[in-house]
């Protein structure tokens, strides 16, 4: 057997160009190419063995003379190792022995088999209160070690409630960059946190989503004064404490009661002495705010002794609140209130007068008004009532008076006349008629008689003329 002296040839049935897997969830065994190997040579020169590089997850298997397939060895992840470049060798059994090697590129394709991965395991935001709508608090980020379309992320606001409103309320997440907005302002004294959930979901198809808590933490403002809960100020009514004139250093005269809505230094109180009758007698604890004497009280101290203190938190800028205080020296009641009476009853007196003042004004406007409306009333009825008449086509209804003649003969008529007075309901004008003296129907009286009347009848008799008049003769 002569030596073999040729080369052996490498073929590709799929060429030298890079090779890349229909995906990388292949599973093990799938064969990835075919190669072709040709020898010249017989015998023992002409037998062919072939490798590849180790420490890949491939393998190479003879299916039949001179061709062998490259097939997976293993699972593939394109996130650990996307490509590969596969190194075939191929030698002869001659003396001396040929080769001949081959590099295939083998480029992973990707499946969308990662769910993006948040870059913390919680997120806690913080946001002064008082802020403005639509403010950045802070961003969630989440990676996606998938490739291209399977790892673009977008990131949605999970639907939840706080207290029964819609979280979507509270806050927004930006769904390509996850900056989460405040959608608007918050007060420290209404909510002090609430927790919500962001998730994140790649582009893959199927996608994929993961989801992370988020915790939003609102930090005070001193936007709160001080609120005094004692002594309470009264506006009727005048409060006074009570010191007695056997007081010594020291006395607790009373103590001022204060809350701060706020937190932190924005609800720490101090308590200060603004105003008093007497600053040598009284003092006031900074911290604790107690009233206390600083000397022995004397019977030249006045009864009524009016302090003002002040309260003020520790905040910047700092907000305050004033109490007045009064305190009576004196040892008994009586003397108290014939101190105090005076002031009492003017104040009564002021606000006793100023409500009887707007009382009567507003009696005194209600009368008018009405008024004002009754006469405007009885002007139109009156004005409708005339345009009624003056417009209306009721019949003539003659109107017959009593036909009367003076009987002493005295008057400026001695005779008997009648008259006819003929009117309309609506008439402007009246008609009169006068008559013929009538003396029918004369009753005669005589004067020395004792009551007898005497009737006289002429044509017709007196039952006939109910309307005739009368003449009475001395």
């Amino acid at each position: 057997m002569a030596k073999g002296s040729v080369v052996g040839n490498i073929a590709q049935d799929l060429g030298l160009d890079v090779k890349r897997l229909k995906s990388e969830d292949a599973i093990p065994n799938t064969v990835v190419t075919m190669i072709n190997i040709e020898d010249a040579d017989s015998g023992e020169n002409g037998k062919v063995k072939c490798s590849i590089n180790d420490d890949i997850p491939f393998a190479l298997r003879s299916t039949s003379n001179n061709f062998f397939s490259l097939v997976t060895d293993s699972n593939l992840d394109r996130e650990k190792e996307s490509g590969y470049n596969i190194s075939v060798t191929c030698s002869d059994e001659g003396v001396p022995s040929l080769s001949s090697s081959v590099t295939i590129a083998l480029q992973i394709q990707d499946v969308n088999d990662n769910a993006p991965v948040f870059l913390k395991k919680t997120y806690e935001g913080y946001i002064v209160e008082n802020n403005v709508q639509g403010i950045s608090i802070f961003t969630v980020k989440a990676r996606d070690a998938d490739w291209n379309q399977n790892a673009r992320v977008s990131y949605i606001l999970e639907d939840s409630s706080l207290n029964g409103v819609p979280v979507s309320s509270y806050v927004s997440v930006s769904a390509d960059s996850g900056v989460i907005h405040a959608v608007r302002s918050f007060d420290y004294e209404q909510i002090k946190d609430f927790q919500f959930r962001v998730k994140a979901q790649d582009g893959g198809s199927p996608p994929l989503s993961s989801n992370v808590s988020v915790k939003i933490l609102i930090q005070d403002q001193n936007d709160n004064a001080p609120q005094v809960l004692y002594p309470v100020q009264t506006g009727g009514s005048l409060v006074a404490e009570m010191v007695p004139r056997s007081a010594d250093v020291g006395y607790l005269v009373t103590k001022v009661v204060a809350v701060d809505v706020d937190s932190g230094q924005n609800a720490w109180l101090s308590y200060k002495l603004q105003k008093a009758t007497d600053r040598a007698l009284f003092e006031v604890g900074l911290q604790n705010g107690e009233i206390r004497t600083l000397r022995q009280v004397t019977d030249k101290d006045a009864v009524k002794q009016r302090l003002t203190v002040i309260v003020e938190d520790n905040g910047q800028p700092s907000r305050s609140a004033t109490v007045i205080v009064n305190v009576a020296v004196a040892d008994s009641f009586p003397e108290v209130l014939s101190e105090f009476t005076d002031f009492t009853h003017d104040k009564e007196y002021n606000d006793n007068l100023t409500f009887y003042l707007v009382l009567a004004l507003a009696v005194v406007s209600f009368l008018f008004i009405t008024c004002l409306v009754v006469i405007i009333s009885v002007k139109i009825y009156r004005w409708r009532q005339s345009r009624i008449l003056y417009h209306s086509s009721l019949p003539v209804i003659p109107y017959y008076p009593p036909r009367y003649s003076d009987t002493l003969g005295t008057g400026t008529l001695q005779h008997v006349y009648n008259y006819e007075v003929c009117r309309t309901t609506d008439s402007r004008k009246s008609d009169c008629k006068v008559g013929n003296a009538g003396s029918q129907n004369v009753l005669i009286m005589d004067p020395s008689s004792t009551g007898t009347m005497q009737r006289i009848q002429s044509e017709k008799s007196i039952l006939d003329e109910p309307d005739s008049p009368l003449e009475v003769r001395n």
